[in-house]
């Protein structure tokens, strides 16, 4: 038997007020550079925390959109709650981007 660690190089979240989901399992309705909002993600994840990294929207099956901002997780923390492991944290959005653009933001885990 193992341990099973997912390793992210992404937040990947739903989109706002997903029916079914917690309100930090969701990207908040209007995102602001400099604020500090709440995560929560089913699994032990882990994330690298030395850097920014790009925050994603998911549809589930690991359908993600284009990064739609840059982002520091600035802290994660994995529990239990019913048996089931979770991770939740804090990140900071420090860039916004039009997703429409087609611009890349981001190479890898190096910021362009």
């Amino acid at each position: 038997m193992g341990i099973k660690v997912e390793f992210n190089p992404d937040l990947a979240l739903r989109r706002y007020e997903t029916p079914g989901r917690h309100i930090s399992e969701c990207i908040p309705e209007k995102l602001k550079t400099g604020e500090i909002h709440d995560f929560l993600k089913k699994g032990q994840r882990n994330y690298w925390l030395n850097g920014e990294i790009p925050l994603v929207e998911t549809e589930g099956n690991e359908e993600l959109s284009r990064p739609i901002a840059s982002i520091k997780i600035i802290e994660a923390t994995h529990f239990l709650l019913d048996k089931e492991i979770f991770t939740r944290g804090k990140y900071e959005v420090v860039d916004i981007y039009d997703t429409n653009s087609g611009e890349v933001h981001f190479k890898g885990f190096q910021k362009r």
